[in-house]
């Protein structure tokens, strides 16, 4: 036999797409982290004390004393809001170190707090244990404290407080860089790969953001807003360094790209990313982060909502009541799915599962026992083998006629479709586009909360 036949035919025998090595595919820290669907921001350094937003390196690390620093009371409140992991700000732009780092004396043990003797970053990190959620931070490369920004022993310095932080906190889920800097900052050439390359010997279980990757990309904007198109694929460019890529493409990805690196859609509670006072009054409502959860996991991302605390230490009561009225609404809007036990056994709610398989043009009926009333709709792929849908149609059967209900085009991990209320007993989905036949993972119908 020809032994390019033989192959082919080994191939159809065990069922091996013969195309699927072609798209990318999630590595296994990326999907377990998109599984997280939302994480916490908390900002957090002089700027608090200051009213800034970036601070220029000259406070005094005498101003940081917050006198009721609560890192469990904080932490249970995103425990019972329902995100699954804390990112703190270890030092921002200023550089102000949140921990008694051992390479610079702008840092909490020149601060009135706990004498100097305290360990933010670590009480942080043991919360985060103790009530099971996962622990990240954020160490800002731009550093307007430190004497060697500018040169090239910067990023000696720079790479041994990110190792301080990689040894000394247990297991870190994600380490946060970024490329922001002011236009008339010093010019300074970060060494992006000596950082991940560290973050990768030290904590290999970590993803790691920056605008590109290595593990999850910046969505391109901090307005909480996913595209609506959102491919979790993108090209990246050796030029591309963090700071440099389009927002634009960011915020859609590539259906072509060839790197698999999901998006992160990062956005503060409150106008500015550090606590002021003069916003109590201008805190997102609970409805407002409801829409948040829509435009950003509803849209294959993962939702970064940022939580400063006060000057004492602890979140302002108005970002808390508003957290929990969040969560309570999306509890109670999500709490059932109406398909459930109607949906084709092959729908798992495992994306590492088993799942339905939809080639465009041939619809999927879904038959319902009864009729329901329904005015949201989930539906997710099977990521584990990539992403493939480019555009879907989903109607329903008002007794006579096929009706449309939405017209999308990309699913992903999660996808969220708010619709007029609808009441039928069958729902149709139909693939127009894709870029392989389309594994459906799950398939959901909810009715809303009163208070959405």
């Amino acid at each position: 036999m020809n032994r390019q036949l033989y192959v082919l035919l080994l191939l159809c025998v065990i069922h091996v797409p013969i195309f699927a090595q072609d798209l990318p595919v999630p590595s296994k820290i990326q999907l377990e982290w998109q599984k997280l669907e939302t994480t916490a921001f908390i900002h957090f350094t002089v700027n608090t004390y200051t009213g800034k937003e970036w601070g220029d390196g000259t406070e005094s690390p005498t101003i940081f004393n917050p006198i009721n620093f609560d890192a469990r009371k904080m932490i249970k409140v995103l425990k019972e809001t329902g995100f699954k992991m804390a990112i703190i700000t270890a030092k921002h732009h200023d550089g102000f170190c949140l921990w008694p780092t051992a390479f610079t004396e702008h840092s909490i043990k020149n601060s009135p707090w706990k004498n100097g003797q305290g360990d933010m970053v670590k009480e942080i990190e043991q919360a985060c244990r103790e009530y099971g959620i996962q622990f990240g931070f954020y160490l800002s490369p731009w550093d307007q404290n430190h004497p060697s920004y500018g040169t090239p022993a910067y990023n000696a310095f720079y790479k041994n407080q990110l190792k301080e932080l990689l040894t000394n906190y247990g297991e870190i889920a994600e380490v946060w860089f970024d490329g922001a800097k002011d236009k008339k900052a010093v010019n300074m050439e970060y060494d992006f790969d000596g950082y991940w390359d560290l973050v990768r010997e030290l904590q290999p279980n970590a993803v790691m953001f920056s605008d590109v990757g290595p593990d999850v990309r910046w969505v391109g904007n901090e307005k909480g807003i996913a595209g609506e198109t959102m491919w979790s694929t993108i090209d990246v460019k050796p030029e591309n360094a963090p700071g440099k890529m389009s927002p634009e493409y960011l915020n859609v990805g590539d259906p072509n790209g060839k790197l698999w690196l999901p998006t992160e859609t990062d956005v503060s509670i409150r106008p500015g990313w550090f606590y002021h006072a003069e916003e109590d009054e201008k805190v997102r409502s609970a409805q407002n982060l409801v829409n948040l959860y829509y435009t950003s996991v509803g849209r294959n991302s993962v939702l970064l909502l940022n939580i400063p605390p006060n000057k004492e230490g602890v979140f302002a009561k108005q970002d808390v009541d508003n957290l929990y009225e969040y969560r309570s609404i999306l509890d109670e809007t999500f709490q059932a799915n109406l398909a459930q036990k109607t949906v084709q056994k092959a729908l798992s709610d495992n994306v590492l599962g088993t799942a339905t398989t939809l080639k465009v043009n041939e619809p999927l009926v879904v038959s319902l026992k009864k009729k329901v009333s329904f005015d949201r709709i989930a539906l997710q792929e099977n990521i584990a083998e990539g992403q493939k849908c480019e555009e879907a149609l989903i109607e329903y059967w008002d007794g006579a006629d096929w009706i449309k209900l939405s017209h999308l085009t990309t699913i992903g991990y999660k996808r969220l479709l708010r619709i007029p209320l609808t009441t039928t007993d069958k729902i149709r989905i139909t693939v127009k586009r894709a870029l392989r036949p389309v594994q459906l993972a799950e398939f959901g119908l909810y009715k809303a909360s009163s208070r959405e």
